[in-house]
């Protein structure tokens, strides 16, 4: 149901800004959304598109710009006041606590000014507007025992009932099967027929060309397409305008590929509530080289990174280390055969903060008795290994004593680097290195990177920053939905190539 011409926008910004830590997210971005329409925001992982429609959403607050709902300027500062705007977001990672019922998680989001006070009365409503809308939510159900569809149902029917007109919906079918994907984007089109007007935030150009009315195309920050119809850009438009004319290849190929360290063979894990499955997944990894999997993020790759370390099982395949299958060897024996991590969030699974820095470092040696037994541990000798990691990685502001939770991220990442790199690595697995650190920091990671390459050891760069790969990899690969689409020498690969791979399509 469009509105007549002239009718104000739905939802209008201009000129919006937005930095964190003096780093630009976004840049003069804008977009347009019409009222009986449903629009895509499209680019790869980093382009802005998040933050954009967070800063519509009220999570963040603009550093300068317009926002207009139905032509009424807006300054929201959070995502009540955008609720009250009339505009709902539903996030990647759903906002709903798991030990409640949903129609508990919808009470809680009411908030204690609505006239809805049990969770009898929220699970009526929930009932209602579920059959109103046509997606079926059991109300009565704890989010710990739905599927990741039965969530994304639940969310998008709280936001419903909180009032939203305007709903915008965050990469909503990165897990979800076909059919699933399917009733969530028909549920779109039917929602935005009534009247009501819909983002799709995306990167997956098939889902665009057949259920939305128009795009925008985001790049690093800025809107390098804005509102086009979906009838009048192809395919090729959209892979090239999301990754852009250029792409810095690594300075050199690998001439000489050493022996293959790592060989993956018909890897495969079915997915759950909470991971994306992985699909015959296979590939060859040399010693002295590095092979960087690109991708959007939520297509499998912190599932492939968590099979090759033994953190979850796989339901078929191998895994070769050297000739070896490690395919069900424990996480400790991998590591001693030679395989090491720079994980995507260093605190997160890397380090822990609240031990000091030497005791960081010889987390994954006392096992084997480098420092003593279990219950005498020579302190002074580890003291004196850590001083001389944080001389040799310029680990700055460091002592042994420190505790890491006082470093910085830069600083952090370079405590792990002094740990992986260490005696006996084989296969190095980078998972977004540099995410969250300065150039400086960055250029240190990467060089650090290299220089374990050139010293023999391979390296597999698994990483969502596009330029990360193509600066550092020999070859480069593409994972989307679980599975690995593509492989070539980096001095092969292409905008179009990788664009078209990224957005789904090739």
């Amino acid at each position: 149901m469009q509105r007549p011409p002239g009718a104000p926008a739905a939802l209008q910004m201009r000129g919006i800004g937005k930095s964190f830590d003096g780093k630009a997210a976004l840049r003069d971005a804008s977009f347009r959304l019409e009222w009986g329409e449903v629009h895509a925001i499209v680019g790869e992982n980093g382009a802005g598109k998040s933050t954009l429609m967070n800063v519509a959403a009220g999570v963040y607050v603009a550093d300068g710009g317009y926002q207009s709902i139905d032509g009424e300027a807006i300054s929201l500062r959070s995502p009540l006041e955008a609720a009250a705007a009339g505009l709902g977001m539903v996030h990647q990672h759903f906002r709903l606590v798991e030990s409640f019922t949903v129609a508990e998680n919808v009470l809680l989001g009411l908030g204690r000014k609505s006239k809805v006070k049990t969770p009898a009365d929220a699970a009526a409503i929930v009932a209602a507007k579920s059959r109103e809308i046509g997606l079926p939510v059991d109300p009565h159900r704890q989010v710990a025992d739905l599927s990741i569809a039965e969530r994304q149902r639940a969310e998008i029917v709280k936001v419903m009932l909180l009032g939203a007109r305007i709903l915008v919906m965050d990469e909503p079918t990165a897990v979800l099967t076909d059919e699933e994907a399917r009733t969530l984007l028909s549920f779109a089109q039917r929602l935005s027929r009534q009247g009501h007007a819909v983002v799709l935030i995306t990167h997956k150009f098939r889902e665009v060309a057949a259920f939305c009315d128009r795009v925008t195309i985001m790049r690093h920050g800025e809107t390098v397409l804005d509102g086009a119809p979906v009838a009048d850009v192809t395919e090729a438009d959209v892979a090239r305008l999301m990754v852009g004319d250029a792409l810095t290849v690594a300075g050199r190929p690998l001439s000489r590929p050493g022996d293959v360290c790592l060989r993956v063979e018909g890897l495969s894990a079915q997915a759950t509530a909470h991971r994306q499955n992985l699909n015959d997944i296979g590939f060859e990894l040399h010693a002295g080289e590095i092979l960087g999997i690109a991708g959007v993020g939520g297509n499998g790759q912190e599932e492939l990174v968590a099979c090759l370390l033994g953190l979850e099982k796989i339901d078929a395949g191998a895994i070769m280390l050297d000739g070896e299958d490690i395919s069900a060897a424990r996480p400790g024996k991998r590591r001693e055969a030679g395989l090491r991590i720079i994980p995507s969030d260093r605190f997160d699974s890397g380090l822990i903060r609240e031990l000091s820095i030497a005791d960081n470092l010889a987390l994954t040696t006392i096992p084997g008795g480098s420092f003593g037994g279990p219950f005498l541990l020579r302190r002074r000798a580890m003291r004196e290994k850590a001083a001389e990691a944080i001389d040799a990685f310029d680990i700055r502001g460091a002592t042994p004593d420190r505790p890491a939770s006082l470093l910085s991220g830069g600083n952090a990442q370079k405590v792990l680097l002094a740990r992986e790199l260490g005696q006996g690595l084989k296969v190095l697995i980078a998972h977004s290195p540099s995410r969250g650190l300065d150039m400086k920091a960055t250029e240190f990671v990467r060089s650090a990177i290299r220089r374990a390459v050139e010293a023999g050891a391979a390296c597999l760069l698994i990483s969502e920053d596009l330029q990360e790969v193509m600066s550092l990899s020999h070859r480069v690969a593409v994972m989307n939905r679980g599975g690995i689409v593509g492989c070539r020498q980096a001095g092969d690969v292409t905008p179009e190539w990788i664009g078209g791979l990224l957005a789904g399509h090739a």
